[in-house]
């Protein structure tokens, strides 16, 4: 089976009309001073057609279309059996990117495509809340030029669909879907837990060694830091110490001073007494 041809892209419009009129101006211009019947330009406009497609052929092949979506205008190509420009034929929806990210991270999405966008284009960025490629279920979120949409920490509410659709003209061009997934912080300690779990049940009960390409590096705190805290240490056993020879030199007195005690009991009875 034969395929189909690839006819020249935009870009050689000049060199294809200079072909075209290489051959069929001389044929005009006999046909115009009547040099010949008019039978015999039957079989030269078939010649010059032939002459033509094969001086095309010749031309770089490259179609300039960039799979797999978006309406390409600059990677049209040329048909030479109808004269006109074929489009590139591509769905104007890309097909959705997976993104996880861990809550808190931040996360980027950029609204770019490999194929050459008009100058006028206009950038609109929707979200919808379920993983979705229909329109209505997406809400309009920032209209302008900016082809970064940018999360500085995702949020598990942050997770769904985000659409970003390219505008020249109010004609659209291209629309790019992510889905975003942000894992909760929980959810991320619960399998690091497993992880530990999973481990400790290997053979032996014992985790799997290092590897060689992964070796153990100890770390230990900075001089200034012990210190600090060696400081603190002392001074919360001198406090504490203290604190005990007060209380006991408090009791020791009160348990030493019997005039004190007397005259108190004295004072007590004279109170009765009156």
């Amino acid at each position: 089976m034969q395929s189909e041809p690839l006819f020249p892209g935009r870009g050689y419009d000049l060199m294809l009309k200079n072909i075209l009129m290489a051959e069929i101006m001389p044929i005009v211009e006999e046909f115009d001073q009547q040099k010949n019947n008019d039978t015999v330009y039957k079989f030269r406009l078939r010649a010059a057609a032939n002459n033509f497609i094969a001086a095309a052929s010749r031309l770089p092949r490259d179609s300039g279309c960039f799979p797999p979506c978006g309406f390409q205008v600059q990677g049209a190509v040329y048909n030479c059996i109808t004269c006109q420009y074929d489009s590139c034929e591509f769905p104007l929806d890309c097909p959705v990117k997976e993104i996880k990210v861990n809550e808190n991270n931040r996360t980027q999405m950029w609204c770019k495509v490999p194929f050459l966008l008009p100058t006028d284009a206009e950038i609109v960025w929707r979200y919808a809340m379920e993983k979705t490629m229909l329109m209505d279920r997406f809400d309009e979120v920032t209209v302008g030029v900016d082809p970064l949409y940018f999360i500085p920490s995702a949020r598990p509410e942050h997770s769904g669909t985000y659409q970003c659709e390219i505008f020249s003209q109010e004609h659209s061009l291209v629309r790019i879907y992510y889905y975003l997934t942000v894992v909760p912080m929980a959810q991320i300690g619960h399998a690091e837990l497993q992880d530990v779990f999973e481990q400790a049940l290997l053979p032996g009960g014992q985790f799997p060694p290092l590897s060689p390409t992964d070796p153990f590096t100890l770390w230990l705190p900075s001089p200034a830091l012990v210190t600090t805290c060696l400081t603190a240490m002392l001074l919360l056993v001198f406090l504490s110490l203290g604190m005990l020879h007060w209380l006991s030199y408090q009791v020791g007195n009160k348990e030493s001073d019997p005039a004190q005690e007397t005259k108190l009991t004295e004072k007590k009875k004279y109170l009765i007494h009156c």
